[in-house]
């Protein structure tokens, strides 16, 4: 199954699962481009030293529904193909056209550093220390229109403790994202995952 990993960041999600792919933990996928809307994003340098295609595609004056469409037809021309490939978001920071969602519905993963439905959106970590919580984690998504809302893959849970700010917190969470994102991976290549409604079953 070729994969498209969009990414905006440091790209270390991207670097675990890059890294599972390449010792067999994940089989029978490959990591065909890795898109970013900055430049300086680190995670292009990640996908190089795996020695995947990287490409920046700035979105500049673009609405987001051409963007979408220059981020399908780069994706395509790679070999990520609706109703074929897989995209997953790492880290994204642009919000998706619902051209986009639409044209590879079922096939969009995200991860987002809360426990869903609670805290969608960005600073998920700082709203979880503002509202008290005493537990937080990661949710593995399938991605729909409408922001952090898709049905739910899998999630992994981490203590919100004393003295915690967003840093020490997002660190935390970070790690669980790292065993959470590829698994969900591993999970989807091998057709384990059949969404139903709001809920997403897991095969063996």
């Amino acid at each position: 199954m070729n994969i498209g990993v969009l990414v905006s960041g440091r790209g270390s999600n991207l670097a675990a699962i890059l890294k599972d792919i390449e010792r067999g933990a994940i089989s029978g996928a490959e990591v065909k481009i890795v898109i970013s809307n900055d430049p300086s994003a680190k995670a292009l340098r990640v996908a190089e030293r795996h020695g995947v295609k990287a490409l920046a595609l700035v979105q500049g004056t673009s609405t987001r529904q051409a963007y979408g469409e220059r981020l399908s037809r780069a994706l395509v021309q790679n070999g990520v193909r609706p109703g074929e490939g897989l995209v997953l978001l790492a880290g994204f920071m642009k919000i998706l056209s619902r051209g986009f969602v639409e044209r590879f519905a079922g096939r969009i993963l995200n991860i987002h550093p809360s426990i869903l439905p609670a805290f969608p959106g960005v600073r998920a970590q700082e709203q979880a220390i503002s509202y008290g919580v005493k537990v937080s984690g990661c949710t593995v998504h399938f991605v729909v229109p409408e922001v952090d809302a898709g049905p739910i893959v899998l999630q992994r849970t981490v203590p919100v403790k004393d003295g915690d700010d967003e840093a020490t917190l997002s660190s935390r969470i970070l790690r669980q994202e790292h065993i959470a994102y590829p698994r969900a991976v591993k999970l989807f290549v091998e057709g384990k995952l059949k969404i139903e409604g709001r809920t997403v079953r897991v095969g063996v």
